[in-house]
């Protein structure tokens, strides 16, 4: 039996990626998590900087890096408890009612401790695991200092033919995120 030679260069993993391979975890919204079924790894743009000539402005790699907003749509309960999670969350950092919101949220002990490096109860880490064709998990996506700062709608419609099941979504801001492969370099 011949030995097949990996070339230099090409893949040699054939497999495709899925789109349903995945499993992602908000530190701070575990309830969220689990009903989690639509995530997205950010799109990432670098600016751009132009130098001027006389006769045409020659582009060049610029140094400012902007991230995309993540955006996680999930099934909501019965219960509402992981719409509300998310609601309450947004509530204590933007305190609609009164400014004693954000010390009262501040003030409540939650399962979820904050980072140390954080002086306000505001943000969380979040984790993407991006599973192989094998359900086995490959790849780590980190996200740092995330805040929902956009929750979707529940719109109920007694005038519906067929049941469909309450979908949620909301989009984080956060400061950066970082690909580490498992049991690989960091991408």
């Amino acid at each position: 039996m011949a030995v097949r030679k990996s070339i230099p260069g090409q893949i040699e993993n054939r497999n495709f990626l899925t789109p349903t391979g995945f499993h992602f975890q908000v530190t701070r919204a575990p309830k969220v998590s689990y009903f989690g079924n639509m995530v997205n790894i950010p799109s990432l743009t670098l600016g751009v900087a132009e130098q001027p000539t006389y006769l045409k402005n020659i582009p060049l790699p610029g140094d400012k890096m902007e991230f995309e907003d993540l955006t996680l749509r999930f099934l909501v309960d019965e219960n509402l408890e992981n719409y509300t999670e998310i609601q309450h969350w947004m509530r204590g950092i933007g305190f609609p009612e009164s400014l004693s919101e954000i010390y009262k949220y501040q003030k409540e002990e939650t399962e979820f401790k904050q980072p140390e490096k954080s002086q306000l109860n505001l943000y969380s880490d979040g984790t993407l695991t991006i599973l192989d064709s094998q359900n086995n998990a490959k790849f780590k996506v980190f996200f740092e200092n995330m805040f929902p700062y956009n929750l979707s709608t529940l719109d109920f419609d007694a005038t519906q033919q067929d049941l469909e099941y309450f979908t949620a979504q909301v989009s984080f801001k956060y400061t950066i995120y970082n690909i580490r492969g498992i049991g690989l370099s960091d991408c």
